[in-house]
Order: structure tokens, then sequence, then C-alpha cells
């Protein structure tokens, strides 16, 4: 059984690289469902004759930070396969969000033999580990932010990586922007264990300095809508969201409201900067999904013994939105004193 003890990037597995990734070379695919879509497969081969590896890519739903993870996982596998002399065949396949989907694509990547699953974001990790219990085939999951609530640790044949949020940071980033802060709204999905943990320890922080918050949650796109008007009615100083894949999934219907209404919006990961909010302080996404791809192989080749339940991406970048920045009147060189500050525009994805 493996320890539960984290560890943080800079992996020691054998095969684990820091070296700068390609952009992909190409063979992903997004399937809605198995029964009524072609996946492309992709094969990075280093000649015939060499040993061979599959891999089913699982993204819980299509949107930008797990296109960026999915894309990286991909563009590494091609990368190893290369250095290693070996032939790798992946597929990307897209749960649609709906554990039915993701249910189905598991059991039957299982049935085709597959050497690992990588699934990206908690529900595709959780169906993925419940599809491979009895073949014990590797499961190695990218982007959850608490593996131990979503129930992911203490098994043999699962490990990945976890983005787990610094919502200290976050909230810190809130009182240097305006110190007279007064409201935070809480906007996250009920249905994303992602978002327990970071919603608790902003409930503690703000009780700590004695400010209020208001809680909303939200589960569809249009319920996502209405959370947002009703944040704005109630008149929050600032927005707080976790790694939230259905909120993210709705942020491009939404910032422009929370812009006019001016309201910056904090955020769990970069992708939702990417679609108009303020600002996040999170971690490199397109590296993690290349440490994952290095795990991936290390257990398809050496085995799963020596791997810990899950290893913490390097964070502490902090990303703002300047087109967003500028709407509000926010001055976000107040952040450099509080981590290393990038700068993105709203692109519409």
């Amino acid at each position: 059984m493996k320890s539960n003890l984290k560890k943080l990037t800079a992996f020691t597995a054998a095969s684990a690289l820091t070296l700068s990734l390609a952009a992909c070379s190409g063979g992903t695919a997004s399937t809605p469902a198995p029964t009524d879509s072609a996946t492309v497969e992709n094969t990075s081969s280093a000649g015939e004759g060499s040993k061979t590896y599959t891999v089913a890519v699982v993204k819980q739903m299509d949107h930008a930070s797990l296109d960026e993870i999915a894309d990286a996982i991909t563009a590494r596998l091609d990368e190893i396969a290369a250095e290693e002399g070996v032939t790798i065949q992946y597929e990307v396949y897209s749960g649609q969000n709906d554990q039915t989907v993701l249910r189905q694509l598991g059991d039957q990547a299982i049935a085709d033999g597959v050497d690992a699953l990588i699934p990206i974001a908690t529900t595709a990790a959780q169906v993925m580990t419940v599809c491979a219990e009895e073949s014990q085939t590797p499961v190695v999951f990218a982007a959850i932010s608490d593996p131990a609530t979503a129930d992911l640790t203490g098994f043999d044949y699962v490990t990945g990586t976890s983005d787990a949020l610094d919502t200290n940071l976050i909230m810190d980033m809130i009182f240097a922007q305006d110190p007279e802060t007064a409201k935070v709204g809480l906007l996250y999905s009920l249905s994303e264990p992602n978002s327990t943990t970071p919603i608790a320890d902003a409930k503690a922080y703000l009780d700590g300095k004695g400010v209020s918050y208001v809680e909303v949650t939200a589960n569809t796109n249009d319920e996502v809508i209405a959370a947002a008007s009703s944040l704005i009615a109630d008149g929050v100083d600032a927005i707080f969201t976790p790694t939230d894949n259905v909120i993210m999934a709705a942020e491009l219907a939404i910032y422009e409201d929370l812009i006019a209404a001016g309201i910056p919006h904090y955020t769990g990961a970069d992708s939702f900067v990417r679609n108009g909010a303020f600002a996040t302080c999170g971690v490199n996404y397109t590296q993690l999904g290349a440490d994952t791809a290095d795990l991936a192989y290390e257990a398809m080749t050496q085995g799963m013994d020596a791997m810990e339940d899950y290893y913490l991406a390097s964070g502490g970048i902090i990303t703002v939105n300047t087109e967003t920045a500028a709407a509000l009147g926010a001055d976000y060189s107040v952040f450099e004193s509080l981590g290393q500050v990038v700068t993105v525009t709203t692109t519409e994805e």
C-alpha cells in the first residue's frame, strides 16, 4: 500500500523530466460519447519493433484548463516515445461532465486493454478509479485539488498530480487590492469536490478578519449566471471561486456583468482569467500535464509500488487579466510582493 505522503514537484520518478514542452503534435480528439463519434488515435513511435504502450486520456469536460492539460500530456507522451525508443498510442476523450459517459469511456478503455488511464479533473478520476478496480490498471490523475477529500488516496493502482490551492494567498490578494473589502461572494458548485476545502479555508480566513461573505452555489450554466446576478445584487466587493470546473465553463457568460458591476472575480485557475476573470494564483497547467505524463510512463514501465498517492504541483504564479484590470480600474502591481505575476488578455475559448 502506498503511503499518503505528498511530495512537491521536482518529481523523483526516474522518468520525470523538466524539459520545455513542444506544442501538441495532434492526435487528440474530444468524443461526446463512445457510441456516436469517432476518436482520432495518435501513435508516437521510435520505429518498428519498439515496445508499445496504450493510454486513454479522459477529460471530465471540455474547457480551457482541461484542454491545456490534455495537450500537455499528449505532447509529453510524444516526447517520451522519442526519448525512450518506444511506441505510445493514446486517445483523448471528453466525458461531457456526465458520469454515465465517463463510465462508458472507462469501461471501454479497460476492455481495450489500455496500459494506463489518465483522467483529468475529479469526477473523471473517481469514475476511472472504479472502472480500473478489478483490472488494477494504473490510474494517473491530473489536476485534483483535494485527492483525499475526493477519496482518491489509499489505492495501490492510483496516483497523480494535485493542483491544490493556496486559498489564503488568494484571500491576501483580495485585501491587497482593496483593503476596505467588507463583503466577499463565494461562488462554487456543490458537484465539485475540488471546492470543498478551499471554500472552508476561505470562510475561516474571512471569519478571522471579521469580514462577511455570501455563499452561492450553482450546478449548470444558467444557474451560474443567476448566482452571479444574485451576488451583484447583494453588493459584494469581490468574488472567490476555487478550481471549479462548472463555474469555469460559464465564466465567459458572467465576466462582463461582474466587470460592469465593478466586482473583481478571483479564481482558482488561469483558465478563468483568460476567460475574463480578474486574477488567480495557481499552478502552471502545462507543466502539470507534462509531470502527469511522466508519472504515467513510470507507472506503466516500473509499476506503482514506490509511487506516492499523489504529487503536489508547484504554484505561486499570479495571473492577471489586464483588460479586466483596466475596466475595473485595478492596480495589479500590488500583487508583485505576493508572487510571480504574469498577464493575459481575454480569449473567447
